[in-house]
């Protein structure tokens, strides 16, 4: 077996054997295959794509590269979400201990943001002393204790995707469809999740722009779920608007306690009960009502419960920024355009995310909505406040911002996106 000869099958559009895609994995994996061979794999892949057997084996191939987690010793159900990335979406927040008050475990395993997009460790390392990083036998011992844990994964877990998806970051090949269903279903497989709810965002603010790439996303993601044997279902859910009012690591965080209090906005709770249902109809325990435990403050319990155990205190005040800039209405009218993709940049250009991994963020930086599409305003009112430690940043946020706030005239026709557009599996 030799890389040049799997790279010109692919280049030639034809399909990967098993043996090939085994051996080429855990060569790169090992270091014998090179990052510019694998790069040029990966465009290959990119630009002639795979079909289901060849993304099965890749998926298998990258599991097969490190441990497999074991839950088995839990008496509960485990149930697990998984987002493709959006802007304001915290959901994962107060889902996991909203879920776990429901009667199932939730092995929330998280991400960081990159880019425009936000991360969940982020958020939740707002809060003093939480710690994202668990070894096995610790996040066991928050799953008994609290019924979910968020935290990061280890370094033991699908080794070959951390590799391939750094390269893919800097080759170009991040949207290929098989790449990411692989990279995604690959760490949830060796996870070890009984049944996985995917939430497969669409709009500017998603990677993927438009229904029917999202539809081949899911559909090929819960098609290698359940070949795994992973019980997978997935929402297609609207990400042309920001979720929630608030973008940005301590801003969200805040807006997820208000939610689990009972009150925050409408969109972030439809979606979160929505989100709710699936994972606890795929855990076998569809008679309960998620509702119920967001109202009678048992989901508040668990979020203290499982922040309390990973070191953090659910009491602490959460970060506030030095510096904030309102930016008003224009003119009286409507909201018309919110635009996801925008408000995720100026956000970014705050400090609240990064360009590089080992970027830091700031816990305070970000932008709160006061206003969303399809309300009426007043010339002068506040729109947006802008958040952040570095006044000097402000411009080039509000910069971002041109184009994707818009006020029509007062009358103007507006019809809002449900939250969830479509559901695959």
């Amino acid at each position: 077996m030799d890389v040049i000869s799997v790279i010109r099958t692919k280049r030639d559009r034809g399909e990967l054997t098993g043996e090939q895609i085994d051996w080429v994995i855990d060569a790169y994996t090992r270091g014998e295959v090179a990052h510019e061979q694998m790069s040029s794999l990966a465009m290959a892949i990119f630009l002639n794509g795979m079909n289901r057997t060849e993304i099965a084996r890749w998926t298998a191939a990258m599991i097969a590269s490190g441990e497999r987690m074991d839950f088995s010793a839990l008496t509960r159900p485990t149930t697990d979400k998984h987002s493709t990335g959006g802007v304001g979406d915290k959901i994962t927040l107060p889902l996991a201990p909203l879920v776990a008050a429901c009667g199932a475990a939730v092995p929330q395993l998280s991400g960081r943001g990159l880019g425009h997009t936000g991360g969940t460790l982020d958020k939740l390392e707002s809060l003093p002393g939480w710690r994202a990083h668990l070894s096995n036998t610790e996040m066991l011992d928050v799953l008994r204790s609290a019924g979910a844990v968020i935290c990061a994964a280890g370094d033991g877990l699908a080794p070959a995707d951390k590799k391939l998806y750094a390269l893919r970051d800097v080759t170009g090949t991040v949207e290929s469809i098989p790449l990411i269903a692989s990279s995604i279903m690959s760490k949830k497989i060796a996870e070890g999740t009984g049944s996985l709810v995917l939430d497969v965002k669409v709009g500017s603010g998603a990677f993927m722009k438009n229904l029917d790439d999202a539809r081949e996303l899911a559909a090929t993601m819960v098609e290698l779920g359940t070949d795994h044997g992973v019980r997978t279902t997935a929402l297609l859910t609207d990400m042309a608007t920001p979720l929630g009012r608030t973008v940005g690591n301590a801003l969200e965080v805040r807006e997820s306690v208000e939610v689990l209090a009972g009150g925050g906005p409408a969109d972030v709770v439809e979606l979160t009960l929505a989100l709710a249902r699936e994972m606890l109809d795929a855990a076998g325990l569809k008679d309960t009502d998620p509702a119920k435990a967001l109202a009678d403050g048992t989901a508040m319990d668990h979020w203290r419960r499982m922040i309390t155990a990973q070191g953090g205190d659910p009491d602490a005040p959460l970060p506030v920024a030095r510096g904030q800039h309102v930016i008003t209405a224009p003119s009286s009218g409507v909201l018309t355009t919110l635009d996801a993709y925008a408000i995720g940049l100026a956000a970014w250009r705050l400090g609240a995310g990064r360009a590089r991994k080992e970027d830091p963020v700031q816990a305070g930086a970000g932008v709160e909505l006061h206003a969303k599409p399809g309300d009426a305003v007043v010339a002068g009112q506040p729109l947006l406040t802008l958040h952040t430690d570095t006044p000097e940043k402000i411009p080039y946020a509000v910069e971002a911002l041109e184009g994707g706030v818009v006020v029509g005239a007062a009358g103007a026709g507006f019809a809002a996106s449900p939250v969830v557009l479509e559901r695959i599996g």
